[in-house]
């Protein structure tokens, strides 16, 4: 006995110092910054934080004080934030995960701690209704709290970079969930926010939790050729240094390393390989302005100077330092052509402006009395007023709300001119009515064309970085449906589909109106089985779709609605022999055996914590859908859908995306047991030089070498390149990758890709 509470107590105190040293580096940290030194705010947090949360440990084992404090560790060292964000991060947790209140925090640490941990509470807890979705709720309120205080969404961000980190104590199907919300939400909140660093750290972890062994694969290769890399950046940097030393200039030249998910991501968009990728490294160079109202034209200075050694590419300048991203991203980026025949991008930059990349919108803030945040931030407070009008009208489907806002998050820029010469940044590839309704709702609900640069266009013409635009617009003119089709931004679809639910929910109620007249008329009264009855006299499948087709008048009520509904029936009546088509239909299937009956169907003891297997005797339990096409050794899981039945998607599938991201509670860990039993549908596309017994050649190594099944070629040649596609059926992944290899091999073929 006096052992286990020898080992108790030495476990204890073990855990004290670490919880002690990691509060010590978290002081440390904030006491080297330019903050205010609020020490004491930040202390009695920490006790408070760590008192409320004694005894409790996380998944890891660890004590669960250690979570909070890390999370202001990021606050602090990586976002650069102050005393109220960090004294916030430490009691974020507090009043969701014990007995204590809001009300409570507002006592001891005052009202502005308190608000903060009042938002980071709402976006955590919450009852959700069957149809919502909890992570779009959760989302639409962490979005709401921002316009209180932009601190809430920037510590949530925190809290969701050290989960990732620690993402390993979780369960597989726990872990493809936060991956996916994370990469779906998160990340993109970051880049919106300028967060550059945190946004690809978020998207890395994502992709080494999703697809585990593509990011072994790639760090592998990364390290590999990271000697001759380093040759590179040296042979390359060499005269830039001379050229900076010459201009007097105090610099840091640095190598920026594409990061695994980019490569990866690139691999998979451009249907290349890991050697295919030139791009992987980039130089940036950070330099201390002399005089700081004139680091843009030193950019341009630094331009001009390495612009006399490298030639550079004319199509590849891009100048965020007139005009940053809206984000607050300040950089001159330049494409050079190496000595060693390789294109090289250099981002030139200041320290502030690196500053803000790095840091994004912390980093513009002003520390007041207090820690109060300036509200000169206007691409900030667009952005979020933005949000708030999607907000104010959301879309019913938690689906479509989350994709509105993925329109604003991650869209690159253009930059357009109104006719009195001021600029609006848009998202790339938006159109003259998306450029409406940024100015008014009003100009977009009424516009019917306009002139970009003078030229008479329609509304669906895609505006270009730089174009001039002028809005036409008519009174008579209405919001149609069709606009839908054409409209990117977020907030002209939110403004389109607001105007068209107004109208119809106008045309229902006078569709309502005319319905109840004509039944007062004939004495009859507005019940739901009259409602029903008349829905299946006029084949509409809803009550509101009766009463819309009636508002339009594309349905007249007559006589035989009231023999229908009086229960006078004709025997020769087509409705009435129609009725029972549904029925012959019933019979029908009696006789056919039903595809969908041996589907595997989720129970209420189902572990959805352990992974399902997929084996050559059950697969056809599971259901295939065509988004992705998976096939034995892909990264699969597996979502439960509507009827419990179980969905296997490849995890990087875009539907798959979404469903993680909003759906999470129905996430499966999917692991593949095949022994090369069934075969499965592949295609792989060809590229390469013309030759005569290419072809030949081509199948000869797919059908004799390998011994596989082709299914079907579709070839093309012109001028002596030919590009075609080759379906075969494989038994897995292995295969798939050894069909590709063999083909490589032969004289001619430069691209072999697999097509999801």
């Amino acid at each position: 006995m006096e052992e286990k509470e020898q080992a108790d107590m030495a476990r204890e105190t073990a855990e004290n110092k670490l919880v002690e040293d990691a509060f010590k580096h978290l002081l440390d940290d904030y006491l080297a910054t330019r903050h205010r030194k609020k020490v004491d705010i930040i202390t009695r947090a920490f006790n408070f934080a760590r008192q409320a949360h004694k005894g409790v440990r996380r998944l890891s084992g660890e004590p669960y004080i250690m979570h909070p404090i890390a999370v202001a560790q990021i606050a602090c060292s990586e976002m650069g934030l102050g005393s109220t964000s960090i004294s916030a991060a430490l009691l974020h947790d507090v009043v969701e995960d014990t007995d204590y209140t809001v009300e409570d925090i507002e006592n001891i640490f005052g009202h502005k701690i308190a608000l903060i941990v009042d938002g980071l509470t709402k976006i955590s807890g919450g009852i959700f209704g069957e149809q919502a979705s909890a992570q779009a709720e959760n989302f639409k309120k962490l979005l709401l709290t921002m316009s209180d205080d932009i601190r809430v969404i920037l510590i949530k961000i925190c809290d969701r970079l050290h989960n990732m980190r620690t993402l390993d104590s979780q369960p597989a199907n726990k872990q493809y969930k936060i991956a996916g919300e994370t990469l779906y939400i998160y990340a993109p909140l970051a880049n919106r926010l300028g967060l550059n660093k945190i946004k690809t750290e978020l998207e890395n972890l994502s992709f080494k939790f999703e697809h585990p062994e593509e990011y072994r694969s790639i760090q592998e290769k990364l390290a590999d050729t990271q000697a001759s890399r380093d040759e590179l950046f040296a042979d390359f940097t060499a005269p830039i240094r001379q050229a900076l030393d010459k201009m007097g200039l105090e610099y840091d030249i640095k190598a920026r390393v594409k990061s695994p998910y980019s490569i990866w991501n690139k691999m998979q968009n451009k249907h290349v390989n890991f050697d295919q990728i030139y791009d992987i490294l980039a130089v940036r160079i950070i330099f201390k302005p002399k005089k700081r109202e004139e680091e843009v034209n030193e950019c341009f200075n630094i331009y001009v100077a390495i612009n006399q050694i490298y030639k550079s590419h004319p199509d590849r300048l891009r100048d965020w330092v007139s005009h940053p991203k809206a984000n607050g991203y300040q950089a001159l980026h330049v494409t050079l052509m190496s000595k060693q025949g390789r294109w090289i991008e250099v981002q030139i930059r200041s320290d502030h402006m690196n500053e803000v990349a790095e840091q994004g919108f912390a980093a513009h803030w002003k520390y007041k009395s207090g820690d109060e945040i300036t509200e000169d931030e206007g691409e900030l407070n667009n952005w979020l007023s933005t949000i708030k009008e999607i907000l104010d009208d959301p879309q019913p489907d938690a689906m479509d709300f989350l994709d509105a806002i993925k329109l604003n998050l991650f869209a690159s820029e253009i930059f357009v001119f109104t006719p009195k010469g001021e600029i609006k940044t848009l998202p790339a590839g938006c159109t003259a009515l998306d450029f409406a309704f940024q100015i008014h709702t009003f100009l977009g609900s009424h516009c019917i064309g306009a002139k970009v640069n003078h030229k008479l266009v329609p509304l669906s013409h895609r505006l270009q970085s730089g174009d001039q635009v002028e809005i036409l617009t008519s009174n008579s003119q209405r919001v149609q449906p069709s606009w839908l089709n054409f409209a990117s931004t977020a907030k002209a679809k939110a403004k389109i589909q607001a105007s068209l639910r107004r109208e119809a929910r106008e045309i229902q109620k006078k569709g309502e109106e005319i319905l109840t007249e004509f039944l007062n008329k004939h004495s009859l009264e507005l019940t739901s089985s009259t409602l029903d009855r008349l829905c299946e006299l006029h084949e509409e499948p809803k009550h509101e779709d009766l009463l819309k087709s009636l508002g339009r008048q594309t349905i007249i009520l007559g006589e035989k609605d009231i023999d229908e509904l009086n229960g006078k029936k004709k025997s020769n009546n087509n409705r009435t022999w129609r009725k029972f088509v549904p029925f012959l239909g019933k019979d029908k299937k009696k006789n056919t055996p039903d595809p969908t009956s041996n589907y595997f169907v989720v129970g209420k003891d189902f572990n959805r914590k352990k992974p399902i297997y997929i084996t050559d005797d059950n697969i056809s339990q599971y259901i295939f859908p065509s988004c992705c096409h998976p096939i034995p050794g892909d990264d699969a899981l597996g979502f439960i859908d509507g009827k419990n039945r179980i969905e296997i998607h490849q995890r990087s599938c875009p539907v798959a995306t979404r469903l993680k991201s909003s759906y999470g509670n129905r996430i499966l860990d999917a692991k593949w047991n095949m022994h090369k039993k069934l075969l499965f549908d592949a295609v792989i596309e060809v590229n390469g030089t013309d030759r005569i017994g290419l072809l030949n050649e081509v199948t000869k190594v797919i059908s004799e070498e390998l011994n596989v099944n082709i299914h079907k070629i579709t070839l093309s040649c012109e001028e002596g390149i030919f590009s075609g596609s080759l379906k075969l059926r494989v038994h897995d992944r292995d295969d798939m990758k050894n069909i590709i290899n063999k083909l490589k091999k032969i004289e001619g073929l430069y691209d072999v890709n697999q097509i999801v």
